[in-house]
């Protein structure tokens, strides 16, 4: 979208933003060596030396290694010198070696006798003989010429003979097989004859028939490649007197439409900057340029031999050129926002892109310019020339910049090796349990390879101990995770981490250190054990990267660099973070989508004195602080009225219903308080302090792509007792968030195990079945070892789960026990009734247990799952730790069984999703 006068705000798109981080093994595995581009990616994002020009470059052309540059400007200079300095003249028009990026020598001057003189568009004959170049322009070296000449390639000398006179500018010109010249612009006369905005020429000059007759100017066209056809583009509404906005296709002897677009097809605040063929995806492709919102300002993936659309890049950002090149998609423009595909929000302008021909996707290759001077757009005009056995991608336009270095108006990339080395990654080291350190990292960014390879350095040595891959963007950083078991209680590892491209590697991370320990956090094992999927425990010493904590990888960014490892904290043995209530705050380095009603929870400790209000932690659709940059959509508020009040609200759908639970007491005494907000199919609860203060029944919010703040954000005054800041000044600790409605019971147990420090050598085991399946009355002979796991009375589902259970360590013995599952995405696999967990006394295999086969049980009911009665949600169980001391150091089976009529479904160890599985979680401490 165009942003006359003003710089505006970006971001970038893409269905890839549904990229995240998957759950990573413990064990040092070895990855395969990551691509150096990424694929199909032909170009490195690593910009060569090229000449530069002190004004705009509009058009590009190759022809047998020349590369054409046509604009608005008076000279060119060596890349690396300053405006003004080491100029050579070279007016609207320059040639350029494609293989070195300087001037081969040609000179030619566009000039005008009045007004300013511009060349807007070049064309090749199909021998690449002749090259056409129009513009708005009377004279080429002194010689007259109006709006299009004929240039010998051979020679660079004007061809004689050939003198169309367009009445205004021309800004699109192709050459068709049969040499037959057509141009798209301003004017409405060709040679004195009546050709609004579109008309053709002979390879002669002469005036052709071909005359779609637009009522608006023209800017893009292409011939098509059977020469059928033209494919026309521009601000027109009309073409040959039918309606068509901006997109046509014309019969290319008598510019009759042939197809036209109607409807929205191309909204009316849109036209039509350039269009690009392709015969080996039998495409064509096409750039819009909008205002506002609901306009098309990407790119539309069309068929040839239909003319019918095949895909459609609805992200904002004005694209002005295309080219295609092996089977990607490049792009100049400035996206900006995404959201409208379900990807990245409004946020600072990417201005150059690849995608495949066959997919919208963004992919891995996204070298930069800057807006520059003009409108500013930045790149206008693409173009790709082979040479001494390489192939180029040139670029010209407005920008001043090129990633992030002074570079004007050109540059260009090649199929060479890359030189570019990923980003550092940011890491964070923590030790939560006995017998192991979790070391967990920000992906690193790499402009031409979106696939990277990390390897894990410990204590300085040269041979990593963990390999793995992970793919990122610049909006979409996933966290990733190794879990080093092999670490000793008391004693201090330290950890580095580089990032390859697969030829380039990164620096080695800094130095991060952590002392292992000898027991678990209480309070940690219980937000784990209740399934958070995010997990903040602030514990950080400084830069950009929070660490989830739980299976989530769901880490944050912080902005603004807020005060880290604030004390005191409200959880015993971690740190706080105190936030300035201006601008400093974390958010999701993740894209999360929220279908209403879907359950959820959030928790977490705050300490203010604030007489200001906040937004403590909420949900909105946008990342940023700048004006236009905050959310536009938000809900899932914990928010502090200017009183201190606590308050929980959410909207309901895009109405301005917004349903909201108020304390009656205030919370601003600095001191510690524990909030947590639940919404599920019974309604809104709040609760304070380990105790509910509020309810109601809304179980609708609404539904969106967006991301967790903790911090602030913008609010509406829409909301109730909105507070003066929306930035919180204070501190927080241990934010959670939970794909699940915490019960109250849960809850209690979080805050009052909040001051509780590790036991003396407690140790907590979390395991995983070796083995489980469940088996049906129904079909008696049928083995379901699968990802679900079931358990109904009538008729009857029983579920089979083996772990291999470890002695006690020396001196302890089993405190407690639980079973942690999460009920499957099924429609009926929540459960109005109880069922229990049983040992089995019987044997059994995975692979072949069957109804008519089952292992006998025991009487003994080890624990009794009550209340799992909403679909996709994480639930706990506890056991009887006595019952099951008598295991220890044996393999032992479990059961799920019932006698009611109502089914529980859950995920099973099979289950693609490590976080979904069922765990058994054993503690053990001293006697």
């Amino acid at each position: 979208m165009r942003a006359p006068g003003r710089l505006g705000r970006s971001g970038v798109c893409a269905t890839v933003l549904a990229l995240a981080a998957g759950v990573l093994t413990a064990s040092a595995v070895a990855a395969p060596p990551a691509a150096a581009l990424t694929p199909p990616v032909g170009f490195t994002a690593d910009n060569l030396t090229t000449y530069q020009t002190n004004g705009i470059v509009w058009a590009l052309a190759e022809a047998n290694g020349v590369v054409y540059a046509g604009g608005t400007f008076a000279n060119v200079r060596p890349a690396g010198a300053p405006a003004g300095s080491s100029t050579t003249p070279a007016v609207n028009f320059a040639a350029f070696n494609a293989a070195t990026g300087a001037p081969t020598g040609c000179s030619l001057s566009f000039t005008r006798s009045s007004g300013t003189a511009t060349v807007r568009a070049f064309a090749l004959s199909p021998d690449k003989s002749t090259l056409y170049a129009g513009g708005y322009f009377n004279a080429v070296n002194g010689t007259a010429a109006n709006g299009l000449v004929a240039i010998n390639t051979a020679t660079c000398t004007l061809r004689s003979g050939f003198a169309p006179n367009f009445g205004a500018t021309v800004r699109a010109l192709d050459v068709a097989a049969n040499g037959t010249v057509y141009a798209g612009g301003d004017f409405q006369t060709v040679g004195g004859q009546t050709r609004r905005f579109f008309g053709a020429v002979t390879a002669a000059g002469a005036v052709t028939a071909w005359n779609p007759d637009a009522d608006d100017p023209g800017r893009a066209l292409k011939v098509t490649p059977d020469g059928r056809n033209v494919l026309i583009g521009g601000d027109f509404f009309t073409v040959g007197g039918a309606d068509s906005h901006a997109l046509a296709v014309t019969d290319a002897g008598s510019g009759a439409p042939t197809r036209t677009y109607t409807g929205n097809f191309i909204p009316s605040t849109a036209v039509i900057k350039d269009i690009v063929t392709d015969t080996a995806s039998d495409g064509w492709y096409v750039a819009g340029e909008g205002t506002g919102g609901g306009s098309f300002d990407g790119r539309l993936a069309m068929r040839l031999g239909t003319f019918d659309q095949r895909w459609r890049d609805t992200c904002q950002g004005a694209t002005q050129t295309l080219r295609v090149y092996r089977g990607v998609l490049y792009a100049g423009s400035h996206v900006h926002d995404c959201s409208t595909m379900g990807g990245f929000p409004n946020q600072v302008r990417k201005h150059l892109t690849a995608q495949s021909v066959d997919d919208p996707a963004m992919l891995g290759w996204l070298p930069d310019t800057n807006d520059g001077i003009g409108e500013p757009v930045g790149p206008r005009a693409l173009t790709v020339s082979s040479r001494d056995g390489r192939d180029f991608l040139w670029v010209g336009g407005e920008f001043t910049t090129v990633n992030g270095l002074a570079q004007q108006s050109l540059t260009r990339f090649a199929n060479t090796p890359d030189t570019g080395a990923p980003s550092v990654p940011a890491v964070s080291v923590s030790a939560p349990r006995a017998g192991e350190v979790k070391v967990r990292w920000r992906s690193g960014l790499d402009l031409d390879d979106s696939l990277l390879t990390y390897r894990v350095y410990r204590d300085g040595g040269s041979t990593p101990v963990y390999t793995t891959q992970g793919s990122s963007l610049f909006f979409s950083r996933p966290q990733l995770t190794f879990t080093d078991t092999d670490v000793v209680a008391g004693r201090t590892y330290s950890y580095r981490i580089t990032a390859s491209d697969g030829t380039n590697t990164s620096a080695l991370s800094a130095i991060t250190a952590v002392t292992a320990a000898s027991s678990a956090s209480p309070y940690q094992e219980r937000v784990l054990a209740d399934g958070a999927g995010l997990y903040w425990r602030y514990d950080e010493a400084g830069g950009a990267f929070a660490a989830d904590a739980s299976a989530g990888d769901d880490g944050g960014v912080y902005m603004n660099a807020p005060t880290y490892r604030s004390a005191p904290s409200a959880v015993a043995g971690s740190t706080a973070l105190s936030l300035n209530g201006t601008d400093e705050y974390v958010y999701s380095d993740r894209l999360h989508h929220y279908t209403s009603p879907t359950p959820y929870s959030i928790e977490t400790w705050f300490r203010t004195n604030t007489t200001r209000g906040g937004r403590i932690v909420g949900y909105g659709n946008n990342i940023g602080t700048a004006q236009g940059h905050t959310s536009s959509i938000s809900d899932k508020l914990v928010y502090m009225t200017d009183d201190g009040r606590l308050a929980f609200g959410v909207q309901v759908g895009s109405t301005s219903s917004r349903p909201t639970l108020t304390t009656t007491a205030s919370y601003n005494d600095n001191t510690w308080h524990h909030v947590v907000a639940t919404q599920g199919p019974s309604g809104m609860r709040l609760y304070v302090d380990g105790v509910a203060v509020g309810s109601n029944t809304t179980a609708g919010n609404r539904s969106y792509n967006g991301y967790w703040r903790v911090g602030g954000d913008a609010m509406p005054t829409t909301w109730p007792n909105r507070p003066t800041s929306t930035y919180f000044a204070g501190q927080v600790d241990e934010t959670a968030v939970y794909p699940s409605a915490l019960t109250a019971a849960q809850v209690a147990a979080h805050h009052a195990l909040a001051d509780t420090p590790p036991g003396p050598g407690d140790t907590t085991v979390t395991l995983t079945p070796d083995d489980d399946a469940y088996v049906n009355s129904v079909a008696p002979n049928t083995n379901y070892n699968d990802s679900q796991l079931a358990s109904r009375g009538s008729t009857a589902y029983l579920s089979y789960l083996r772990f291999t259970v470890p002695s006690a360590p020396a001196g302890q013995f089993l405190k407690s026990a639980r079973l942690t599952f999460r009920t499957s995405s099924d429609s009926t696999a929540g459960s109005s009734d109880s069922h229990t967990v049983v040992p089995v006394t019987g044997t059994w295999t995975e692979s072949a247990v069957t109804y008519n086969t089952r292992p006998s049980l025991s009487s003994t009911v080890l624990g009794t799952i009550t209340g799992a009665t909403s679909v996709s949600t994480d639930q706990s169980v506890e056991l009887n730790a006595p019952a099951l001391g008598g295991a220890l150091g044996s393999v032992y089976s479990l059961a799920l069984t019932s006698s009611g009529t109502d089914s529980l479904r859950i995920w099973s160890s099979e289950v693609s999703t490590a976080a979904y599985r069922p765990k058994l979680v054993l503690t053990f401490g001293a006697e």
